[in-house]
């Protein structure tokens, strides 16, 4: 009975420390991945689709694919390679890294407010040209000695 006993209390431990994780990955590395996974899958969301938006992928086998968002799913992402066309399906799970070549907002503000800024400038230096003539193109003049 104490042979069958310890035979069974064996078997068990055994059966309860094989269907425990052994991977080198602890519950922090797992749970970084698991922030990363929703960063790049929240990050994609606002990139968006189309050939607007151009990524860098880095994948954990070190793979690189660099190329524009044809079709975002709940699982995965689909890039399209810039120069070639071909398409690859990524899991957000495999991701790494990604970059996307875009413009911040505050980027595209900036750049407005300096065309803006620049048809402003252009618009008054044209107007202070035009101000000392008459639509004829003669000077004329405002104080009493006219040059």
């Amino acid at each position: 009975m104490k042979k069958f006993l310890s035979l069974a209390l064996s078997l068990l431990l055994l059966l309860v420390f094989s269907s425990v994780n052994l991977a080198n990955e602890s519950p922090l590395e797992r749970a970084k991945k698991v922030r990363l996974e929703s960063e790049v899958k929240a990050g994609i969301a606002y990139l968006g689709v189309g050939k607007s938006a151009v990524v860098r992928v880095v994948l954990y086998d070190k793979s690189k694919y660099h190329g524009y968002i044809t079709e975002i799913t709940d699982e995965d992402f689909v890039v399209a390679d810039v120069k070639t066309g071909a398409t690859a399906p990524i899991a957000y799970s495999e991701v790494t890294g990604i970059k996307g070549n875009n413009l911040s907002t505050g980027a595209k503000i900036g750049i407005g407010v300096a065309i803006a800024a620049a048809v402003v400038i252009i618009i008054s230096v044209l107007a202070s040209k035009d101000e000392g003539q008459s639509p004829n193109g003669q000077i004329i003049c405002v104080t009493s000695p006219c040059p």
